[in-house]
């Protein structure tokens, strides 16, 4: 190896460890506010990429039927659970938000995509048929169980992420895709040319991190996020409602992993189930900031972006089984560098 190939693979371990970093930082996002290890994460980024590729090709993609029966199914639970409580008062408000926002993103979609829009229309209709998809997972799976152990939520997650990769199968097919660079330029950094789409990515990733910083420091919404991480019990008796926390958290979730797919589709082909890995590399990663801090699950995303180069480059048959095999001395070592204690569940 030359300096280089060394040289090439770091920048391309950098531009894949951002879209990892992205994923990461969601899923830290969502778990911080909810407890729930989010698996399905990077099946939303994956059926961003399938989105936009059907934008591109003037199809109206199958997202914006998945997004409709689960408004549906979101709407009924809804309607159930006020019923039992008694608080049908609140039914308007829960049609308008779980009911005739998504439906009415989905109707804007497919009048839009009759226009023949650009590419920069594109692009925010992909995002906006994505943006509802974990908020109404949220309603439908995860907010029935929401005081169940960490134990519970993750077994749910995972058996959600195989429920999605059959949805996904049956929405947008076994085709893989590639879309095109969204944008053409390149430019020479330390004797390496680099994309304009290598750029972007890592740009993305930057903004978005500053831009949560500033989110989570300088707003009353963030700061009520932050508080309900740290302690639902005592947000709730602050007048801060965990139910609500979450779904902003699912929202920006859902958000950040529409752009790793927008970012991550012009150079890899995805297919339906593209999302298990690329979630799955980015909660290595976020492993490595403890599920608990931002920077150090960017930190680590880009860390196995750039191990994954760089193994792709000595195997590339064995290049998955070099990063997983990262996640042992990391579990070994959070479990002796952290305190443990039995987790209560009240009755």
């Amino acid at each position: 190896m030359t300096s280089d190939i060394a040289a090439i693979l770091a920048i391309d371990g950098i531009a894949t460890g951002a879209v990892y970093a992205l994923v990461a930082i969601g899923t830290v996002l969502i778990f911080t506010v909810t407890r729930v290890i989010f698996i399905p994460f990077g099946d939303i980024a994956a059926f961003t990429a399938l989105t936009l590729a059907a934008l591109d090709a003037k199809r109206f993609p199958g997202t914006g039927a998945l997004v409709v029966i689960l408004a549906c199914l979101a709407t009924l639970i809804e309607i159930v659970s006020l019923m039992r409580a008694g608080e049908l008062r609140l039914l308007p408000r829960a049609l308008f938000f779980y009911l005739v926002l998504p439906l009415a993103v989905v109707g804007l979609a497919w009048l839009t995509m009759r226009a023949d829009p650009p590419l920069a229309v594109r692009l925010v209709l992909a995002l906006m048929l994505i943006t509802p998809i974990a908020p109404l997972l949220d309603r439908i799976v995860f907010r029935p169980i929401a005081d169940g152990t960490v134990l519970l939520l993750l077994t749910v997650s995972v058996a959600l992420h195989f429920a999605l990769v059959g949805l996904g199968l049956l929405f947008f097919g076994p085709e893989g895709v590639r879309t095109e660079p969204l944008t053409s330029l390149s430019t020479e950094f330390a004797g390496v040319l680099v994309s304009g789409q290598t750029m972007l990515i890592v740009i993305a990733a930057l903004v978005f991190s500053g831009l949560l910083y500033l989110f989570f420091d300088f707003t009353l919404v963030g700061k009520s996020l932050r508080a309900t991480a740290v302690n639902r019990t005592g947000s709730r008796l602050m007048g801060i409602r965990p139910a609500r926390a979450g779904t902003i958290a699912y929202l920006l979730g859902s958000l950040m992993a529409g752009v790793s797919g927008i970012l991550i589709a012009p150079v890899n082909t995805v297919f339906y189930d593209s999302g298990f890995l690329i979630g799955l590399k980015a909660f290595v990663g976020a492993i490595v900031g403890g599920m608990t801090s931002y920077p150090g699950a960017a930190i680590g995303a880009v860390g196995v972006g750039i191990l994954e180069s760089f193994a792709s480059f000595e195997s590339s048959a064995l290049k998955d089984v070099i990063v997983f095999s990262l996640l042992i001395p990391i579990l070994i070592w959070r479990s002796l560098a952290s305190l443990h204690s039995e987790e209560e569940i009240e009755e």
